[in-house]
């Protein structure tokens, strides 16, 4: 019996399932993106490395362009990982609060400029003191608090006191603020782009407070993929911590100039009637949010009806998606006519026309055609 060994470049079709694969021309075109959006801005992208967990995607983006030319972490151990792969400029954009942890940041900062987020005087002034046993030096941040009600400090003021003991002890640097945003409900591309100004903006007050104490305020870290092309257009905004971006994912939809490129392979394993068939991957193999389910990729007519534990439940519509319609015209290659019907609008006519076809069916025409108001009702003007 032949052993399973897939490697990079294994044919999709010989792939057991489920398995998670990397689209990588998807995420070249998202790098591309990301590298074209802060080309000439003052502003450029830290990746957050939390979504990607590799050393060569990281250095993917930083050679594509458009980058600080290092990375956001969320941990030491990233950290440490990210910095033995070559990647020496690193933020860790949470607390490290125990001895062992800062310790081992302390040692790392050797290799690389390491710097951490901070938000209380009791875990500064523990940086500090690690560090001057170190015998090294940690830059600082101080994170705020702008809209996800977790850690960072939650007004101007505090972030001036915790800059002027920064500035005061040993064994740090103090680089600037930081601030974190996250995608909550909005109602459209206008209501998108105000929440993330506001929410930045509080970082930004924080900047301009410390600032007004003659403290140099190097970076501000601010911003993530819902707010990237915001956040650089905001002046004295210096990094946006984008991660989402790189691999994507259907809640973030709306963002057509990235691809979905971490996928999932499923095998149908059931077919209980014409409409509805069952994969072999569920919720503890895919990750959903609230009403966001998964996509089927190439087949606009199959839906996500359902995700269980180890099962995902798909529903057609009945119609051929428009990636097969184009596959059959070039079967066919002009030796009859084609005629394409259902679910056929002005919607889609455009894209239909485009693939070859000779005609369409509308059946709306006279089944559920828009009515006219021909009444003989006028205003007139008053006199």
């Amino acid at each position: 019996m032949k052993k399973y060994h897939p490697a990079a470049g294994t044919h999709l079709s010989e792939l057991d399932t489920p398995v998670l694969f990397l689209d990588i021309e998807a995420v070249e075109k998202n790098y591309k993106a990301a590298a074209e959006t802060y080309k000439n801005t003052a502003c450029k992208m830290r990746q957050h490395t939390k979504n990607i967990k590799s050393p060569l995607l990281a250095l993917m983006q930083i050679w594509a362009g458009g980058t600080v030319g290092g990375v956001c972490t969320a941990k030491v151990a990233e950290a440490e990982v990210m910095v033995h792969s070559g990647v020496t400029d690193i933020l860790i954009p949470n607390q490290v609060v125990t001895r062992d942890k800062i310790a081992r940041m302390c040692s790392l900062s050797r290799l690389g400029d390491i710097k951490v987020c901070i938000d209380n005087e009791e875990n500064l002034k523990d940086i500090s003191a690690i560090a001057v046993e170190y015998q090294s030096s940690i830059g600082v941040l101080i994170e705020i608090d702008s809209q996800m009600s977790r850690a960072g400090v939650r007004d101007s003021s505090k972030a001036v006191q915790l800059a002027k003991l920064a500035v005061q002890l040993p064994g740090v640097d103090f680089r600037g603020v930081m601030s974190h945003q996250a995608l909550r409900g909005y109602k459209g591309e206008e209501d998108r782009i105000e929440t993330a100004r506001v929410a930045i903006q509080v970082c930004l007050d924080a900047k301009e407070a410390i600032e007004a104490e003659g403290i140099e305020v190097e970076i501000v870290s601010s911003g993530e993929t819902f707010s990237h092309d915001v956040a650089c257009d905001m002046e004295g905004v210096t990094e946006v911590e984008g991660g989402t971006y790189a691999l994507m994912g259907t809640i973030y939809g709306f963002m057509e100039k990235f691809a979905i490129a971490n996928k999932v392979l499923s095998t149908i394993v059931s077919k209980p009637d014409a409409k509805i068939a069952i994969g072999d991957v569920g919720f503890r193999g895919l990750s959903w949010m609230k009403d966001k389910l998964p996509s089927v990729q190439g087949y606009n007519n199959i839906r996500v009806k359902n995700l269980l534990e180890d099962h995902i439940v798909l529903e057609s519509d009945d119609n051929m998606p428009l990636e097969i319609i184009k596959e059959a015209v070039q079967v066919i290659a002009g030796r009859a006519r084609v005629e394409v019907s259902g679910t056929v609008s002005l919607a889609n006519m455009d894209d239909l026309s485009k693939i070859g076809i000779d005609c369409v069916s509308v059946g709306a025409l006279t089944h559920s055609s828009k009515a006219a108001d021909i009444s003989m009702n006028f205003l007139l003007p008053r006199t």
